[in-house]
């Protein structure tokens, strides 16, 4: 690797070599300094070149056509002055970091960005991005690296009309691992598999985490909070979502967790708190013969712990904790959840002992549901719920009803324990699933050692 020479009348653009204490003080008190465009120090460096410009305000857009690195060191500023990207990257083995992104364009249709990346084994790191319309967006690009960066949109305006974070578009084996997002719209993967989805925090968005028609991702050890929606798989097989914190989506249409016809899933260890609606599932799993497995996951102080949009089978919920939801389970059509298999998971609402003490409960756990078979049967009524005449009503059926009440679910096995160690019943395990475990070796549901 070299570092980029340059005709004198460009010395002042550019930083030679390593620099000494003396000149890092100099090379601070510059980084306000207005200083043109970039482009002529891209256009003229080498393949494999280091540019290091010295600090002040550069104006892009840029495009960068071969594999040289770009370090801003904290100090430089890159301003696209709302037209376009600020940085394009059509190459393949670049990288771009430390660099303050800033005043995209603000056109959907031409995914005005922060960095758009057009290439392979790029990476992009540690840069602020703000005022861009999209963060980072990534169409027909694989094995590239999105890492650490502090992302958030236009912030006028609404968020509807926000771009999306991070984008993929048919794109495969990248890595999307520990950046900062706020105040944008979405962070969507759409056409694309092999992706890691790892370690990032995302709040005051949309949708945190949104699939779209993807397969075989990873997503795990995120934080979603305070989205409207933590994360959505739609239409979209074998995602496995695992070890996030998924917190206060909130408002008429929260979810912490949401299905739409996706099949053969893993949702495992996951925190799924303080949600209007903790586990929301439509049509899923959509494709015969599959089943999405909901293992290890703490769903607790939600309005309705886990809703199915219909009845709906294939799912199987084992080893969750229960408690402290509203409603633990709850079904938008007036039926239960019991063609699902839960099994061994804990209730804060049962109801019963264990005389062999072995952990499990010697009856199973019914959930019946009795007056609030109203606001399931007729919707305008659960503005109701949790009124006194409602309490009353309800408390007055399971007294001595005189409607039958609704099975909602059953589990055989319900544990008295919150903790618990995890695959003691030996539940059956999709064994369909060479394809991810190939992906992401570690991966491992309960069953796979």
């Amino acid at each position: 690797m070299t570092y980029l020479a340059v005709p004198a009348v460009m010395a002042g653009l550019l930083l030679l070599a390593v620099l000494t204490t003396a000149e890092r003080a100099a090379y601070a008190a510059g980084a306000g300094e207005e200083r043109g465009s970039l482009q002529p120090l891209i256009d003229a460096a080498k393949k494999g070149d280091l540019i290091i410009p010295p600090p002040g305000r550069y104006t892009g857009g840029v495009v960068v056509t071969k594999p040289i690195t770009i370090d801003g060191r904290g100090k430089v500023t890159i301003d696209a002055g709302g037209e376009g990207s600020v940085i394009i990257l059509k190459t393949d083995g670049a990288t771009v970091k430390n660099l303050h992104l800033v005043n995209s364009g603000d056109q959907h249709n031409d995914l005005d960005s922060g960095v758009q990346i057009r290439g392979n084994f790029n990476v992009v790191k540690d840069n602020h991005i703000e005022e861009c319309l999209f963060g980072v967006d990534m169409q027909q690009s694989n094995n590239n690296v999105v890492r650490r960066n502090r992302i958030s949109s236009k912030s006028d305006n609404g968020l509807g009309l926000k771009g999306d974070a991070i984008r993929l578009w048919y794109s495969r084996n990248n890595k999307v691992e520990k950046n900062i997002i706020r105040n944008a719209r979405d962070m969507v993967v759409w056409y694309s598999a092999d992706n890691i989805i790892s370690g990032n925090d995302v709040a005051d968005g949309r949708y945190g985490m949104h699939f779209m028609y993807s397969k075989y991702n990873l997503v795990e050890g995120n934080s979603f909070y305070k989205n409207s929606v933590g994360i959505f798989i739609m239409y979209s097989d074998s995602v496995v979502i695992k070890n996030n914190r998924v917190f206060q989506a909130q408002g008429a249409a929260g979810v912490g967790i949401g299905f739409k016809e996706a099949s053969n899933c893993d949702i495992i260890n996951n925190q799924v708190l303080y949600n209007s609606t903790g586990l929301y599932l439509d049509l899923s799993p959509f494709q015969p013969d599959t089943t999405n497995r909901i293992y290890r996951n703490t769903i607790a102080y939600n309005d309705v712990g886990v809703l199915f949009l219909n009845d709906w089978t294939g799912n199987l919920l084992k080893d969750n904790i229960f408690a402290s939801n509203s409603h633990h389970a709850s079904v938008s059509t007036f039926a239960g959840a019991a063609r699902n298999v839960w099994l061994g998971n804990y209730w804060d609402s049962y109801q019963g002992f264990d005389q062999n003490k072995d952990g499990i409960g010697d009856k199973p756990y019914r959930l019946k549901v009795y007056a609030d078979t109203i606001w399931m049967d007729v919707k305008e009524t659960a503005f109701f719920r949790g009124a006194p005449v409602l309490t009353l009503l309800d408390f007055l059926e399971r007294l001595a009803p005189f409607t039958t009440p609704l099975l909602m679910l059953e589990d055989k096995k319900p544990r008295l324990a919150r903790v618990f160690k995890p695959d003691t019943l030996g539940a059956k395990t999709n064994n369909n699933r060479g394809r991810l475990l190939e992906t992401f070796g570690a991966v491992t549901s309960p069953s796979d050692k």
